[in-house]
């Protein structure tokens, strides 16, 4: 099993693996491996998940019985824009690490920001 380094929130190292988060807490060596490609992290419900769900249903609703159409680029179009902020914002600005927290080349990402307008 492959598990690359991503960052680590005071002292702990969290480790990824495709579907799963490996944690090893401090110096005390206990490891706790968390799935994500499910419903549940840690015992709770993944809210991200969660909004999209309801954020999907609610466009449902307001279509007022027209059929919806590219659905699939809207939403990335929709998505796509704040989540890079999130990361690059997360990352400090540092695009190198926000490609890896993204799990994505460096120039892919440098590519997106610019056709979103998000680079300098």
């Amino acid at each position: 099993m492959r598990l690359n380094a991503v960052g680590g929130i005071g002292g702990d190292l969290v480790l990824r693996e495709p579907g799963m988060v490996k944690k090893q807490t401090g110096g005390t060596g206990t490891n706790q491996v968390i799935r994500t490609n499910g419903l549940k992290t840690s015992g709770r419900e993944l809210p991200l998940r969660n909004h999209t769900e309801r954020a999907l249903h609610d466009y449902f609703q307001s279509l007022n019985g027209h059929r919806p159409a590219r659905l699939y680029d809207m939403v990335l179009r929709e998505v796509e824009e704040p989540l890079f902020r999130a990361v690059l914002d997360y990352a400090s600005g540092n695009q190198s690490r926000a490609a890896v927290i993204l799990g994505i080349n460096r120039g892919t990402l440098r590519k997106k920001l610019r056709e979103l307008g998000l680079s300098e």
